[in-house]
């Protein structure tokens, strides 16, 4: 995997003093990425290839990928262009043709794609990485076990209980951070969904939970994605906190084991259907900070937005105002209680309403996906070399595609920063990409959008809020998305201070319903 000079320098090291060790090291690690990152032969049919010597673009991609990307399609001026991350060659992918062909290659494999050029996932090699295609299938599997109708049925008093619960303090509050708030919800509700009561009931151990994947967020820098081998501080730090995540879902496990008592969670699905431990701990390692991330990003900008447009924040709570008054209203009215939570109102509604009787929530979150949810597709070639827009993709190399391309593409949706729900849906299969597209989709969308409107549904019945800027003032236009941050979106600071959220609890929820 690398050369074998590295181990014997670094076996040397204990003979030298720190200023010469660190001299040797610096020299072997120079030598080391030049052998790497030799340059093949070109081809004809091969993509062109970024005009600058290749160390340049390894902290662009990593730190600033949207911008690198954009800059790479105007000095070369290409629909394609490749570059390479040490031996890794890239290439970069745009256009309508590349887009078609790029979601519909049979080749390009989104796991390795995404293991070898994200570093995001805790790294347990047989658990969740370097699965067999069996095991790849068994996970799929029970992640569609959890969006079945029962299921998600189930689930609905449980989500909206955990966000009645997250959401009672904020009522002293005059201000918070959407994005570190709202995702605290949809962390504890990702838990909820996707491992067990043992975990998600206990505050503490979620807690625990989220910042140990943030851990595993900070830690995730060049150096920890392109020498994975390599025991750096950040390296170090990640396996850390992968071994405590670890350690939480095992004794989470073996406490249901040994306690023989039964819950129906998703925890339970896989202990009954006979399911491998490590397929188990893959599962929930792998899909919480996947899902908990994707969701807490789109829910956040939703938020954020709805802070923004007071016309849509009323609309959409109309709009559940009317789904309670004509599906949880006899529920009501068979209550002694003469105060009626709304996670109860909203728990009653059934789940085929939520799914197909939301048009404004629906367009809300369509939208926000859009200009949000700072996605890069990334594959690798585990096929014969194939064909991208009439450019070659070698067996081995990878492939990327960013959602920017299209969405934010004026020639097919004008003025692309704005927010703008009424958008006309394009009928081209491949012009919205925000749950995925061709042969490879979302698995975790039903669930996804079902978490999102009902924390939304909540807050705007609990609450008024407005979303301001760094001067306290109602930001008027919308902070803009900002997709180098490739976890949250983040607005930049200068333009927008997203610790600076007004929120009121609000007062107009005299008798049953708390309006």
């Amino acid at each position: 995997m690398y050369p074998v000079g590295v181990v014997i320098l670094l076996q040397s090291l204990l003979e030298h003093e720190l200023p010469s060790a660190f001299i040797l090291v610096t020299l072997s690690l120079l030598l080391s990425v030049l052998f790497l990152c030799r340059n093949n032969e070109r081809h004809q049919d091969a993509p062109v290839t970024l005009p600058r010597f290749f160390p340049l673009n390894i902290v662009p991609f990593f730190r600033r990928r949207h911008d690198f990307l954009a800059w790479g399609f105007r000095v070369t001026d290409q629909r394609l262009f490749q570059f390479r991350l040490l031996r890794n060659n890239v290439v970069v992918i745009s256009g309508e043709q590349g887009r078609k062909d790029f979601f519909n290659a049979k080749g390009l494999d989104l796991q390795e794609g995404f293991r070898v050029l994200s570093g995001a996932l805790p790294l347990i090699h047989g658990v969740t990485t370097e699965l067999r295609q069996q095991r790849v299938a068994r996970i799929y599997k029970r992640l569609m076990n959890v969006q079945r109708n029962e299921r998600l049925t189930e689930l609905i008093p449980e989500i909206l209980d955990d966000g009645r619960r997250l959401l009672r303090p904020w009522e002293k509050a005059g201000s918070l951070d959407p994005f570190d708030k709202i995702y605290e919800l949809t962390f504890q509700t990702t838990v909820r969904c996707l491992t067990c009561t043992e975990i998600a009931s206990d505050p503490e151990v979620v807690a625990r939970l989220r910042q140990l994947y943030d851990k595993l967020d900070r830690g995730t820098t060049p150096a920890t994605v392109l020498f994975p081998w390599f025991p750096s501080p950040a390296m170090v730090s990640k396996a850390r906190a992968t071994k405590q995540i670890y350690d939480i879902i095992v004794n989470a496990i073996k406490v249901r084991k040994q306690s023989g008592v039964t819950h129906g969670d998703t925890l339970q699905n896989f202990l009954d259907s006979g399911d491998d431990e490590s397929i188990i701990i893959g599962f929930m390692m792998g899909l919480v900070t996947a899902g908990a991330r994707s969701t807490g990003t789109t829910a956040s900008w939703l938020i954020t937005f709805l802070g923004c447009h007071p016309k849509w924040r009323n609309e959409v709570r109309s709009e559940v105002k009317n789904l309670i008054m004509m599906h949880a209203l006899e529920t009501i009215s068979e209550l002694n209680s003469p105060r009626y939570p709304t996670s109860t109102a909203l728990s009653s509604i059934p789940l085929t309403v939520w799914e197909n009787e939301t048009p404004v929530l629906d367009m809300l979150i369509r939208e926000t996906l859009r200009i949000a949810q700072p996605h890069v597709a990334m594959r690798r070639n585990i096929g014969p070399k194939t064909y991208i827009d009439g450019k070659a993709i070698p067996s081995g190399a990878f492939a990327i595609y960013s959602f920017a391309n299209v969405h934010l593409d004026p020639a097919l949706y004008p003025d692309p920063w704005k927010f703008d729900p009424t958008r006309s849906q394009l009928k081209d299969n491949f012009s919205y990409l925000g749950w995925g597209a061709g042969r490879v989709s979302c698995l975790g969308a039903r669930l996804a959008r079902l978490n999102i409107k009902l924390l939304t549904a909540l807050l705007l019945l609990e609450f008024e809020f407005d979303t301001v800027d760094a001067s306290g003032r109602i930001a008027d236009p919308h902070p803009i998305p900002n997709w180098n941050d490739a976890l949250m979106c983040r607005p930049a600071q200068a333009n927008f201070s997203s610790s600076m959220r007004r929120w009121t609890p609000r007062t107009d929820h005299e008798g049953l319903v708390r309006w």
